[in-house]
């Protein structure tokens, strides 16, 4: 059957086709994503369904940023020796009335007294201000505490809600969690948070010439990177990987495989078998078993990129993604492509990673008509250097890269250049919140 070629699609319109289909589909035919809730000591990694308004004040009470003594500033204001007002605070000594540590409540503090207190303590009724005290010189036989800086109320100490305010929105809806978020979390004492469900990917590899590790590997044959790297992938975006092994190259093999896919996953991922060979069977079995959106892009690496849609058999859909078969093009894809829609469907917003302004310490001389992302990283001097083998089969540069280097069609590059630098930090895991991908 004869192949009709269409033109290249420029990669932000791909971007807008995925957005779109991927925030039709968390709709779905109940017009709602489905969510669950989750101890939040076990958070990490999900995105919020819900808000986290916190119940409480945090700190709850003014307390104490210092080990010290505390004081009422005015106490520590004596006359000097032309008879006026001292204050610096300087040079004054009190009596230590109490003695207050993390986790208790001390009592008034009366004037002409100090307090022994320690760092988050509870500062006592009557006290202004915190010494700390290497500021200080305790006498413990005579009891007493002699001041030796000057003193300011509100000095050291922390204000009751100053980081969170009862009623506050603390975490929104559409963020997904950090270390730091789960600590706000706890912070304001919400065990328990609503999520929303983990997406789904299956993962297949597609090949009569793939080997998984640890069998003998015969004459023609390769091990199966592209499964360990999928699954990886998948996990890092904070998705459930399911794995549906290796799809010999068969046209009634591949829809057979798709079909069993599409009725356990969100989104299904294969590697391989899209290009236009007489052995790559992908494309027509998703048009077998469901539609195809666009086929081919104007990038490199990653050209032969599919998206499309699998027939359920309750009449819904799974998302369809084919990505290339060599092991470098299918990681970039994934990190341009593949990851963005798997965070709508965790949850968040549409989000793409924001590009950085750098300096190149290569060169680039041979533009190409596609959109180029080679592998990179930055060096000591904060330039960005270029693996020196760009092969879309050369796995080894995505381990010794920290980045991308957005190349636009027709671009070159010399040494003093600024370029757009993807870090793969980003890449992996963009900040929540809706972005766009700026190019230099």
């Amino acid at each position: 059957m004869a192949t009709a070629f269409k033109p290249l699609m420029p990669l932000d319109e791909a971007w807008s086709n995925l957005r779109a289909a991927a925030e039709q589909h968390v709709a779905g035919a109940q017009g709602q994503r489905q969510t669950e809730s989750v101890n939040s000591f076990e958070a990490l990694g999900r995105v919020l369904a819900q808000a986290v308004v916190s119940p409480v004040d945090v700190p709850p009470l003014d307390n104490s940023a210092m080990d010290g003594y505390a004081v009422r500033a005015a106490d520590l204001v004596h006359a000097g020796q032309d008879g006026q007002a001292d204050v610096d605070g300087a040079a004054v000594t009190l009596p230590q009335a109490q003695r207050i540590a993390a986790g208790q409540v001390g009592v008034a503090l009366q004037a002409g007294q100090c307090a022994r207190i320690f760092t988050g303590a509870a500062v006592p009724d009557g006290a202004d201000a915190v010494v700390m005290q290497e500021h200080t010189t305790a006498d413990a036989a005579a009891g007493t505490v002699r001041f030796n800086e000057p003193v300011k109320a509100g000095q050291n100490i922390r204000r009751r809600g100053e980081d969170i305010a009862q009623g506050q929105a603390v975490l929104q809806a559409g963020l997904r969690l950090t270390a730091a978020g789960l600590g706000v979390a706890a912070s304001v004492g919400a065990d328990e948070l609503a999520v929303y469900k983990c997406p789904r990917v299956g993962i297949l590899t597609t090949g009569n010439e793939l080997v998984m590790p640890g069998q003998p590997l015969p004459p023609g044959a390769i091990y199966n990177s592209n499964r360990h790297t999928l699954r990886g992938l998948v996990q890092a975006a904070g998705a459930q990987a399911q794995d549906l092994g290796i799809v010999p190259d068969n046209l009634e093999a591949t829809r057979a495989a798709l079909r069993q896919a599409a009725e356990t996953s969100d989104l299904v991922i294969s590697s391989g078998g899209v290009s236009v060979g007489e052995e790559d069977h992908l494309r027509n079995a998703v048009l077998a078993e469901g539609g195809l959106d666009f086929w081919a892009l104007a990038i490199k690496p990653g050209k032969p990129f599919v998206f499309g849609w699998l027939q359920r058999a309750d009449g819904s859909r799974a998302l369809y993604m084919g990505l290339p078969g060599n092991p470098v093009a299918s990681y970039v894809t994934f990190l341009l492509l593949a990851r963005p829609v798997l965070g709508v469907l965790a949850g968040e917003p549409w989000s793409l990673p924001q590009a950085l302004s750098l300096t190149a310490d290569f060169s680039w001389p041979k533009a190409d008509k596609r959109r180029e992302f080679a592998r990179a990283r930055l060096n000591a001097e904060g330039r960005v250097t270029l693996y020196p083998n760009q092969g879309s089969g050369v796995l080894t540069s995505a381990v010794w890269a920290d980045g991308l280097i957005d190349l636009l069609p027709g671009q070159t590059v010399q040494p003093g250049d600024t370029v757009a630098y993807l870090p793969l930090s980003e890449l992996l895991q963009p900040a929540s919140g809706a972005r766009q991908l700026v190019a230099g």
